[in-house]
């Protein structure tokens, strides 16, 4: 995840390079997709950490519900970002 982030980073500097160069729209726009999908790619990779750590509680006996719940509640931060 710190290497995709590193990559995130490096994309933004160019990005910040094309428009101080006044490069095409398009360049830019095709820039800001792939650092959009990138950031994607992290969030999904944080949702799955935080998914797999809720079911190891749950299988341990922790209160389900409220393991549940903040899965949950994730999903719904996640998805309202999406949206």
């Amino acid at each position: 995840m710190i290497r995709r982030l590193g990559r995130i980073e490096g994309q933004v500097r160019g990005l910040r390079a094309m428009v101080e160069a006044d490069r095409h729209c398009l360049d830019e726009i095709q820039q800001i997709r792939a650092m959009t999908a990138a950031l994607r790619e992290v969030g999904l990779l944080i949702i799955d950490q935080h998914v797999n750590e809720g079911l190891r509680l749950a299988a341990r006996g922790q209160d389900r519900e409220a393991v549940m719940a903040d899965l949950l509640r994730v999903l719904r931060a996640a998805m309202a970002e999406a949206g």
